[in-house]
């Protein structure tokens, strides 16, 4: 009794099988391969070829037929997403113990970095604290940016150096690097060519920016301020018609000219 009862089982799920499991006939078209012929029909490579003498290598011809298996194979779909998941956690891990740096050291540099890219929208080189950056000199650096926001919403006059409490953007950054023992060139376009040249991800407080902010662009240095870290910088604004901090994002970052290290 007990072996007729497991014949029973094995002919129903025989019967079951084959009710869900036919061959077809598939006509093949123009980019199909046999990967996404089985895939198609949710059979296997393997199966397909042996049903149509077909080895390794072998290349499907548009409008030949073959004859196909179907639902002889079905995919645990969670478990290749658990799989590829793992593998990608691992990868990065290696590949960050390849560096000697720890998993969770990086992700934090890596969300620093972020607020950088908006800014700049530069490359790896941001990771580094040069995006920050602390200064070409901490002390000098510090005093520079600590006499600069003394100025913030000092009226701006074109021409004007610092009489009577007044500048325009060139006038601000000469006045500031002078009473720090720098001096400078007067202008704008001048003071770009003046000192060590910066790459935009290596900036550091105290460094001067340069941009074109006329409009249309005329592809010249006409506005100059100096950075203050963070992707902010304080500058001589003749459209706020003061001293003010602003972003290098949205209109500065697209008329964004050079950046120059004085010293």
């Amino acid at each position: 009794m007990k072996n007729i009862f497991v014949l029973f089982v094995l002919f129903v799920f025989t019967v079951a099988v084959n009710a869900q499991t036919k061959i077809v006939n598939y006509k093949v078209k123009s980019g199909d391969t046999l990967y996404t012929v089985a895939h198609k029909h949710k059979t296997t490579i393997v199966e397909v070829q042996k049903l149509n003498g077909l080895k390794t290598g072998d290349v499907l011809k548009s409008g030949r037929v073959v004859r196909v298996p179907t639902n002889t194979y079905f995919p645990k779909k969670k478990a290749l997403k658990k799989q590829t998941k793992r593998k990608k956690t691992n990868s990065l891990k290696t590949a960050l113990g390849q560096q000697g740096l720890p998993f969770q050291h990086v992700k934090k540099r890596r969300r620093v970095a972020k607020v950088d890219n908006v800014y700049f929208k530069s490359s790896k080189h941001n990771m580094s604290f040069g995006g920050f950056g602390f200064g070409f000199g901490t002390k000098k650096s510090k005093n520079i940016i600590k006499l600069a926001k003394q100025k913030l919403g000092q009226k701006y006059v074109w021409g004007a150096i610092g009489k009577s409490g007044t500048f325009d953007c060139s006038g601000f950054t000469n006045y500031v690097f002078k009473k720090n023992g720098i001096n400078i060139p007067r202008t704008s376009r001048n003071q770009a060519k003046f000192g060590k040249l910066v790459a935009r991800n290596k900036l550091k407080k105290g460094d001067l920016i340069f941009f074109d902010t006329s409009s249309p662009r005329k592809g010249y240095v006409n506005h100059v301020g100096i950075y203050l870290g963070h992707g902010r910088f304080i500058h001589a604004s003749s459209a706020k018609k003061k001293v003010t901090i602003s972003t290098l994002s949205n209109f500065y970052a697209k008329r964004y000219k050079c950046a120059r290290r004085p010293s």
